[in-house]
């Protein structure tokens, strides 16, 4: 699937709901009088889906694949400071919620690490060096290749009809 707007990618969602969920935990006054830390965690989260819009507006691959590596820090930042409040005994009460946000920080990272594979093993270089030749190249090597496919399994089904016939038995 293409995506045209980030506000539709999976995982800036799944950032969405991750920083909604954090801001909803450093309400807690647990988190009052701990330093930076409330601030530093809502920054943290913050920049996971700014960095993944960020880098989805900018038009190469490789700004892309810059961006979705910062956004996947700053996931890895999260769970960090999250581990730490799970350690500290102030933040007992939350353990259970703690837990669920350190799930979805991990999931988050996981995305954005897997999208940035099938980025980096692409030949798309963005949509700012897409011209018309280049959209209809990449159309035609995308239609090859499912013809390709197609005729293979085509071709392992013909395959499986002639085992298949070769021990029926005479009639």
């Amino acid at each position: 699937m293409k995506y045209e707007r980030f506000e539709d990618l999976p995982v800036w969602k799944s950032g969405m709901e991750l920083t909604e969920k954090v801001f909803h935990l450093t309400e807690d006054k647990a988190f009052n009088y701990k330093g930076d830390l409330r601030n530093q965690l809502q920054r943290a989260v913050l920049s996971i889906c700014n960095n993944v819009a960020e880098g989805f507006e900018r038009g190469t691959t490789q700004e892309l694949l810059t961006f979705l590596y910062i956004a996947r820090g700053s996931a890895g930042e999260v769970r960090s400071m999250l581990i730490l409040c799970e350690w500290l005994s102030y933040f007992a009460h939350l353990k259970s919620e703690i837990s669920n946000l350190k799930s979805l920080a991990e999931s988050i990272s996981r995305q954005l690490r897997a999208w940035a594979d099938s980025l980096q093993n692409s030949e798309v270089t963005g949509q700012r060096y897409l011209t018309e030749k280049t959209k209809r190249v990449a159309d035609q090597k995308r239609q090859a290749d499912e013809f390709m496919v197609k005729l293979k399994q085509m071709q392992e089904e013909a395959a499986q009809k002639r085992i298949v016939q070769r021990e029926l038995p005479p009639s």
